[in-house]
């Protein structure tokens, strides 16, 4: 045999006995930030390191995942066609039915929380249509792809990878099967790891919050959210601007109230039902297919947003709140 044959059938056998090791590898196994998060995750919170690797050994890449988070389709729409999206008759009659199995849970939340239960409702009709889809990505693939995989937002993902696994002990979670969005948003409500920590509440007290099959935790979480985010009962959310005319420089581009109804009154602005002189609003710009439409928003309306920072998605679950609210009215 040739000296260059043997060399080459000795590479092939060399190969051939490290295929085994590579195929086994995971998508992070030999990523430096994944090792770096579990150096910070022994460090400061004193996990294992090797349950650790091996956990991570498992995680997966997902592409869908950053073709997702880099297009998500709802932002590129303007109002007429977003609000399409939830304000529909399947979710209004889904919304009032759930009200209805659910009034007991619901009427406890809004009494000891303060919060508009119609809001509940719809918050939860939105995000998963009343827990109907909570998602099909297993939430260790969809954190890991984010945080080390997407470097845009990598350092806010990491955080809540973090969470995720601090989380999972606290209310033992199945690191390898929880399931949520393809940005690790989880339950019913679909809290980020860092709101189920710091909102999710154990409402029924049996010693666990879980967001994925108890409705009273569920309710209650998403009741607690909105409460510990400043809700106001009794107060108005959004007033649609029916008399003046409205300049580009007084819209508002983050939703916080930062005029008074009475200064917009001054110049000729004003909705229907009347707003009082001194209610902090905001002013808000809607695409219809006829042209743009004015509303005043209060601080209510901005505490929607801190559940989605988008305006539409507030103005989808507020309008969709009134239409539930409606519809359990008139059949209770």
């Amino acid at each position: 045999m040739s000296l260059r044959k043997l060399l080459l059938n000795t590479l092939i056998i060399l190969l051939s006995g490290l295929a085994p090791v590579l195929s086994a590898a995971g998508d992070f196994t030999h990523n430096t930030r994944t090792q770096a998060f579990i150096d910070d995750m022994v460090k400061k919170h004193g996990f294992d390191r090797a349950k650790l690797k091996s956990l991570f050994d498992e995680a997966q890449k997902r592409e869908d995942i950053l073709e997702a988070i880099a297009r998500p389709a709802e932002k590129t729409k303007p109002w007429h066609e977003y609000r399409q999206i939830f304000l529909t008759p399947d979710r209004i009659r889904g919304g009032a039915k759930f009200w209805r199995e659910h009034a007991t849970v619901l009427e406890r939340a809004a009494k000891k929380l303060q919060v508009d239960p119609a809001v509940v409702v719809a918050i939860i009709g939105v995000e998963t249509r009343y827990g109907k889809h909570t998602g099909g990505y297993r939430v260790l693939d969809a954190l890991s792809t984010l945080a080390f995989a997407y470097p845009p937002r990598s350092k806010f993902f990491r955080s809540e990878l973090e969470q995720f696994l601090i989380l999972a002990q606290e209310e033992k979670v199945d690191l390898r099967t929880a399931r949520g969005s393809y940005a690790g948003a989880m339950g019913y409500g679909q809290f980020i790891p860092s709101s189920y920590r710091n909102y999710a509440i154990d409402f029924d007290k049996d010693g666990r919050r879980d967001l994925w099959g108890n409705i009273d935790d569920i309710i209650g979480s998403v009741a607690n959210y909105f409460h510990r985010h400043g809700w106001q009962p009794g107060e108005p959310v959004a007033n649609r601007v029916t008399q003046g005319n409205v300049p580009a420089s007084l819209v508002s581009d983050n939703s916080k109230p930062d005029k008074t109804a009475g200064e917009l009154a001054a110049l000729g602005i004003r909705t229907t039902p009347p707003l009082s002189t001194h209610q902090p609003v905001a002013v808000l710009e809607l695409q219809q297919r006829t042209g743009p439409e004015y509303w005043l928003t209060s601080k209510n309306f901005y505490v929607i947003t801190r559940y989605n920072r988008s305006p539409l998605y507030a103005m989808s679950v507020y309008q969709l709140s009134e239409a539930i609210r409606d519809a359990y009215q008139k059949d209770p």
